[in-house]
């Protein structure tokens, strides 16, 4: 599954968020961080999830 991940400019980082997966936040200094940090945030909620069996919502959004 590809879920789309809103990267934001902050004042001295990037924060990084899923709608799709409620909660699911990351931050970095850079951009390449942000993406890092993002991809490990939604590999670790999704592990929640289904540890707490919850389903697992499918992609909604798309950026072209």
């Amino acid at each position: 599954m590809r879920y789309t991940v809103i990267i934001e400019k902050a004042e001295g980082n990037y924060s990084a968020y899923v709608p799709d997966l409620p909660g699911c936040v990351a931050t970095g200094e850079t951009i390449e961080e942000v993406k890092l940090q993002i991809q490990e945030a939604i590999e670790f909620h999704i592990e929640a999830m289904l540890e707490n069996g919850l389903p697992i919502p499918q992609p909604t959004g798309s950026c072209h």
